[in-house]
């Protein structure tokens, strides 16, 4: 119990704050974790073109469905998610 609250006096200090930022370990796991986030972005882009393209053969009328869906939740996903990191 002591050591939660000694962890939470010490992130919620600036300077600690400011100090662990420029900490090599740090800044490398910001750099993977916004290459992970482009990547996925970049990746989701890229299915979300292969659907929107028609295609020749049955179920056509399906997969403009399914594409419509898609990118309708894809896209109230990311209003959400934008929403919940503005407050």
């Amino acid at each position: 119990m002591g050591l939660v609250r000694v962890l939470f006096s010490l992130l919620n200090n600036p300077r600690v704050i400011e100090k662990l930022s420029e900490s090599r370990p740090i800044r490398r796991a910001a750099q993977v974790a916004a290459y992970a986030l482009t990547k996925a972005q970049i990746a989701g882009r890229d299915a979300s073109e292969r659907l929107a393209r028609p295609g020749p053969g049955p179920g056509g009328d399906r997969l403009w469905r399914l594409r419509d869906t898609f990118m309708r939740e894809l896209k109230d996903g990311w209003r959400d998610a934008s929403r919940k990191i503005k407050k």
